[in-house]
Formats: C-alpha cells, sequence, structure tokens
C-alpha cells in the first residue's frame, strides 16, 4: 500500500483545476514543462551487501516501469560501509545506472570514499576515491546518466557532481554534502589520528563551493519567480541518532554548521517552502528540523526555519521502496506544490 504524504488528496484536486497563474506566462520561456504536473523519484543508500546488489537490476527495473516520472535520484551511498572501494565496483554500478529509461541525478556518499581508508574498505586515500568517482560517473559533466537532462554543474571548480536545474517553476539543487561529520572525522584506517592538511583543504574547497550553489539556486529560484525549492544530499544533518551526541558535543556536526546556516538564511528570505531530501540514516522520516523548538537550532546555533520541510529516503536493510515526488501543476503554491509517497520495489 502506498504511503501518502498529507498533501496528496489537495494537490490532486488544485492539479485538476487546470488555473494557471499569473506568473506561469512569465516564466514559460525558461521551463518546457510549462502548465504540467510531474513527477521525480528518489533512492538513496542502495544496493548495501550481497544481497541488495543482487536485487539492484530489478529495483531500477521497477523505477524504469514508472512511466510517471520525469527523472530519478540516487542521494549517495552505492555500497555499504564494511566493503571495498575498488574500482571494479564503481564500475559495475555505472554499468547499472546506465540501464536507467529515465534521467539519473546521482551525488556521491560517503560509503564510496570518504570512509574508503577503513581496512574492510581497502585502505584507499578517500581523495584518491572520490577522484576516482568524478572518473567513473561524471565524465560527462553537464549531463545526467541514464536519459540525457540538461544540468547546470560546478565543473569549473572541480566539483562536477554538484548540479542544479528547474522544472515548472521547481529550483532543484544537488550537493556534495557528506556524512562522518562531512568528511571531518581521522582516517584511521590509513593511519591517522587528526584531520590532514588535504584532507581539511577538500572539506574548505567543497563546503565553500556547496555554499555558492545553494545561494545561486536560492538567488535564481527567487529572479524567476519559483513555488519551491528542493535540495538534495547525502547527509543526514539532522540525524536523530546522533541528536545526544550532538547535543553535548556540538563539535561533532561542526562540518555541517556552515551550510545549516546559509540553508537557514535562505529559506527564510524564500518565499515559497524549501525541501531537503536526504539519505545517510536509512530510515524513513519526514519532519522540520528547523522548526521552532527544535533541539538542533540549539546544536547549530541558527535561528529557526519553519519553512523548512526535510524528507529522509529508506535505506540500507529499509530500501525496499523508492519515494515518488510529485510537483502539481503551476496554479499550486505553498505546501500545495509538492507532494511524495513510498513506492514499494515488487520483492
Amino acid at each position: 500500500m502506498l504511503i501518502k504524504s498529507a498533501a496528496t488528496a489537495l494537490v490532486a484536486l488544485m492539479s485538476l483545476t487546470g488555473f494557471a497563474g499569473p506568473s506561469a506566462a512569465a516564466n514559460a520561456g525558461e521551463d518546457d514543462a510549462g502548465q504540467q504536473a510531474f513527477s521525480f523519484g528518489v533512492i538513496g543508500d542502495i544496493p548495501y551487501g550481497d544481497a541488495e546488489i543482487a536485487k539492484f537490476p530489478a529495483r531500477i527495473q521497477d523505477i524504469n516501469a514508472d512511466s510517471s516520472l520525469d527523472f530519478v535520484a540516487h542521494v549517495g551511498d552505492i555500497k555499504n560501509g564494511s566493503s571495498v572501494c575498488s574500482d571494479e565496483y564503481f564500475e559495475y554500478i555505472r554499468a547499472e545506472f546506465d540501464t536507467f529509461e529515465h534521467p539519473l541525478v546521482y551525488t556521491p556518499g560517503d560509503n564510496e570514499w570518504v570512509d574508503c581508508h577503513r581496512g574492510n574498505n581497502g585502505a584507499y586515500n578517500p581523495l584518491e576515491r572520490l577522484a576516482k568517482l568524478r572518473e567513473v560517473f561524471f565524465n560527462e559533466p553537464g549531463k545526467t546518466l541514464g536519459k540525457t537532462m540538461p544540468l547546470k554543474t560546478q565543473e569549473d571548480l572541480g566539483l562536477p557532481e554538484n548540479v542544479r536545474f528547474t522544472k515548472n517553476r521547481v529550483a532543484f539543487s544537488v550537493v556534495n554534502v557528506q556524512g562522518s561529520n562531512n568528511s571531518l572525522l581521522p582516517w584511521t584506517g590509513i593511519g591517522e589520528t587528526s584531520v590532514t592538511p588535504e584532507q581539511q583543504a577538500e572539506v574548505e574547497h567543497r563546503t565553500q563551493a556547496v555554499l555558492e550553489q545553494v545561494r545561486d539556486t536560492f538567488r535564481d529560484a527567487t529572479r524567476r519567480n519559483d513555488r519551491a525549492v528542493v535540495l538534495m544530499t547525502q547527509a543526514d544533518m539532522f540525524d536523530p541518532s546522533l541528536l545526544a551526541a550532538a547535543t553535548a558535543n556540538p563539535d561533532s556536526v561542526s562540518g555541517f554548521r556552515e551550510i545549516v546556516r546559509t540553508v537557514t538564511e535562505e529559506t527564510n528570505r524564500f518565499d515559497g517552502p524549501v525541501y531537503l531530501i536526504n539519505g545517510d540514516s536509512h530510515v524513513y522520516a519526514e519532519n522540520r528540523p528547523l522548526a521552532e523548538g527544535s533541539p538542533w537550532l540549539t546544536i547549530y546555533g541558527q535561528e529557526a526555519a519553519d519553512d523548512l520541510q526535510r524528507i529522509t529516503v529508506d535505506g540500507s536493510a529499509n530500501a525496499t521502496n523508492y519515494v515518488r515526488f510529485t510537483v502539481a501543476a503551476n496554479s499550486a503554491t505553498g505546501p500545495a506544490a509538492l507532494s511524495w509517497e513510498k513506492v514499494p520495489f515488487q520483492e
């Protein structure tokens, strides 16, 4: 049975009206979708382990069979955290990704580079693995995997995985933000006991690029009078399993602080809802992590951002479904613009 968000019925009703607001015509030239509603699917933290790897081709075919989808996003972690980060595995997943019949947007997860220093991962230098991921999965910057869909990319900054695009007055921004405190944990598997200079430099460069893209996304969304902004990351910056540790020691999530601050500022300036879709913590959730009274406000030292809605997709052993998001026709604004439901895989 599909598990639907509370807004689904309202979205469907508003979509059927066919009424186009005054801003629709002004933006028609920038968006081929025009008045049409559309859907997209999101998965993450899949496939984990041999059994799920064996099922992965069938999972992809289930998604391919959903003709309502305009594109699919994988929010990172193409392997579990205790398996080898080999070239051969990367090439295998790339071959599977190439079987997607929808455009596929992929952002790397920590399991395929950040945590590859671990002995059971092969004791790699994580930065070497990140470079390999970019070579294997982002060899044609500005294009999706699967079916081609054009994207704006930060290739000029060395981050071809950071992409953004707009569709039917909804702005999408996919950025490389990682678990393990955004890659600030020491690479103990290769003998490091503290953050190395090259590690620190990578984190700073990538974080600044993320902040730049987030700001650009909101700036352009405001200019176009977009209805909503959708951000996607691997990292769960509000992971409930980390709440106690982060409350006791806010520095344990210090790698996310600038990003959370920027998302808060931009959300509060933007005249519309903002959605953050992430993986990482493996358990489906939908909540407002920066609403008034949230403990994360104290942890990050932020003001509230009541219009930020977070959706975590199921992963690992829970990755038995994909989440289908539906964007309503142009007449729908506010929370009615976007709804979502979990769609079970066939087996």
